[in-house]
């Protein structure tokens, strides 16, 4: 089967760069099966890409280079269950060093099993921009800076995303860092959103031959870091009103409210999503930097009197904060649409070190 990894920064755009090929490849007539990936369990992009109605499977609870046998034994489950022609792949959005630990594992050890797809990294403007220009204020940490570089620098391709939402001189500054930094990586511009590009990024998937070919040198205590940096909070509950509300509006509200409160503490946004689910119905509302709008990603057009909801924040700050602030902002949008909740699962953590099950070079 076609194994396509789609990596980059957390809020870059994998998820609906994901939805698009795998939309694109069924209408081909191919048999399309998705693995999301997670450090925890409850992850908004698994409930949107099943409710949009793909066949997905999830690896929680570490990245996939940590959890590699759970990542080909997810594939197995696929496999038995709808037999894909294409595989696609979102590994966790703070991950890197995928080359050496999990896509040449896969060429290595299944050669026969899997056909591996060159590996796109997407490049998330509003970060990159800042960290590509050196600037002191580029939103994170020099440490967790060094991950997001680390994930353009072993791309086999880069994608710059968004490009529906930047200007031309934006683009082409963009397009010139990404030379600057990584002279030789081919580099493709695209809107996950609209499709633009989409031809030239289809085209690239099917080329055959070397992926996962740049092996990074990597620092493992900075990458650990790096990612320790960021709170990670995954919680669940199910909202109830006596008087209806939109579902799109009461998404939104919440992620305006976090915005505002992460902004008074001076907490930069790496990924900040809600999905809600009732009855068929599926909206998603998110915040990808502290600098961007809050944007309803996936209008649900629905009028409910009750939702499933599910909140995943990735933020600078202390996960036991992190959490306090999103009960505090739950809470106070529930006071203006008169609603109440029933809090589910909630997970909040750092992010441990990474160990991966394998790191190979290339033969």
């Amino acid at each position: 089967m076609r194994f396509i990894l789609i990596g980059g920064f957390l809020g870059a755009g994998k998820t609906t760069t994901i939805a698009r090929l795998a939309s694109h490849y069924q209408q081909q007539g191919l048999r399309v099966g998705i693995v999301t990936n997670d450090q925890a369990d409850d992850l908004v992009d698994t409930h949107n890409l099943r409710a949009q109605g793909f066949s997905v499977g999830e690896v929680a609870g570490a990245c996939f280079c940590c959890h590699f046998n759970d990542l080909t034994e997810t594939v197995a489950k696929l496999d038995q269950d709808g037999h894909p022609d294409v595989v696609l792949a979102e590994p966790v959005g703070s991950c890197t060093d995928l080359a050496a630990t999990v896509l040449q594992p896969l060429l290595q050890l299944y050669p026969d099993r899997f056909q591996v797809a060159p590996y796109g990294v997407i490049l998330k403007p509003s970060h990159g921009r800042k960290i590509l220009r050196n600037e002191t204020q580029g939103g994170f940490s020099p440490k967790a800076a060094y991950i997001f570089s680390k994930q353009l620098e072993e791309a086999d391709f880069i994608l710059i995303n968004r490009i529906d939402q930047l200007s031309s001189e934006e683009v082409d500054e963009l397009q010139q860092l990404l030379e600057e930094h990584y002279p030789g990586v081919p580099v493709l511009q695209i809107s996950a959103r609209d499709g633009l590009g989409f031809e030239a990024l289809l085209e690239f998937l099917q080329r055959p031959g070397e992926a996962g070919r740049r092996i990074l040198e990597l620092d493992y205590d900075i990458y650990a870091e790096g990612e320790a940096e960021l709170g990670w909070l995954n919680s669940s509950l199910q909202l109830e009103s006596d008087e209806p509300f939109l579902m799109d509006d009461l998404l939104l509200a919440i992620i305006v409210q976090l915005r505002g409160q992460f902004a008074e503490l001076s907490a930069e946004t790496a990924h900040l999503k809600a999905i809600g689910i009732w009855e068929g119905y599926h909206g998603v509302a998110n915040l990808v930097s502290s600098d961007s709008p809050a944007e309803l990603s996936l209008a649900s057009d629905c009028q409910t009197h009750k939702l499933d909801l599910i909140v995943n924040a990735r933020v600078a700050m202390d996960p036991v904060e992190l959490e306090k602030q999103v009960r505090q902002a739950i809470e106070q949008v529930l006071d203006q649409f008169h609603a109440s909740a029933t809090y589910g699962d909630t997970q909040s953590f750092r992010p441990g070190r990474p160990v991966p099950t394998h790191r190979m070079t290339a033969p």
